[in-house]
């Protein structure tokens, strides 16, 4: 071979190997550690747990409004672990791998809650029901409690003397605002008068003490502990039905595309299979069996 030609060939041969090495390096290389991407995040990963992308490293932070009211949390305390909502957040947490000492407790008013914007929070637990239009400005576990709305009147008032919705039409009732309780009003009973609309469930109650109202719907469990414990010269006229064909549900609130949605809605479906969502409900809830169905 002549040594022009050898000395060709040499070169393209190293040229073509420069070429390869190159190709090889910017063709996409496997994570180094699959492990830092965020738990429950696109492409998938175990929801290790205690490793989540947590707001703050190593802690979860839980919210719910002030006040906290029984039956879902003790003493106006959610960091005590005692009422249903408060034990069922300590129960995720430790799903996900955070212990008592891990979780942090933060106040945020009912509506800000699942209004549109980012959370300061990694989830919400408030006796938020789960709905299509609330799911546009939030995400949501899988539900943790099967919910009715009630009706409260006091005992010697006309409420108290309805059996069916009819009974209820010619009424001035009220809810707390931006709750399932008001949409029943409205678009369940339908009343003559307008419903009236109160910023808190202690404001309800008070109209309802001072007669500004002839009654109050509020979530069935909330309704016995009221007629029970605070307002006991009231009574539960009756619980709605269910609305469609899936009962009303309450769910953890979270960031709208937060990559802790799947591994929150894991947890809560753990609990619910192995029992210990059905436990704390009979240990924190009253039976709704004696209170009367509304149609």
């Amino acid at each position: 071979m002549q040594p022009a030609l050898r000395a060709l060939r040499g070169a393209v041969a190293a040229a073509s190997v420069a070429l390869l090495a190159t190709a090889v390096g910017c063709a996409p290389q496997p994570e180094e550690n699959a492990a830092a991407k965020p738990s429950g995040s696109a492409g998938g990963s175990s929801c290790a747990p205690g490793a989540l992308a947590t707001r703050t490293s190593g802690k979860l932070t839980v919210a719910t409004d002030e006040p906290a009211y029984e039956p879902w949390f003790k003493d106006g305390k959610p960091a005590n672990g005692e009422g249903f909502e408060s034990a069922v957040a300590y129960a995720v947490a430790q799903r996900l791998g955070y212990g008592k000492d891990a979780v942090v407790w933060q106040s945020v008013p009912f509506n800000k809650a699942f209004a549109p914007g980012e959370k300061t929070f990694d989830f919400d637990i408030n006796q938020v029901s789960i709905s299509d239009e609330r799911k546009n400005a939030v995400d949501f576990s899988s539900g943790y409690y099967d919910v009715r709305q009630a009706v409260i009147a006091l005992k010697s008032g006309k409420a108290a003397k309805a059996t069916g919705i009819a009974g209820l039409k010619g009424l001035k009732l009220g809810a707390q605002v931006g709750t399932t309780s008001l949409n029943y009003i409205n678009d369940v009973v339908r009343p003559t008068q307008p419903a009236a609309a109160f910023a808190k469930n202690d404001q309800a109650k008070s109209a309802l003490k001072n007669g500004q109202v002839d009654a109050i719907v509020v979530d069935l469990p909330t309704a016995f502990y009221i007629t029970s414990a605070e307002v006991t010269d009231a009574k539960i006229v009756g619980q709605f039905e269910n609305q469609g064909a899936a009962p009303e549900q309450f769910g953890l609130v979270l960031d709208k595309g937060s990559a802790l949605t799947p591994c929150v809605t894991t947890a809560v479906d753990a609990l619910r299979k192995d029992g210990t969502l059905a436990k704390l409900e009979k240990q924190w809830l009253s039976d709704a069996v004696d209170a009367p169905v509304l149609k």
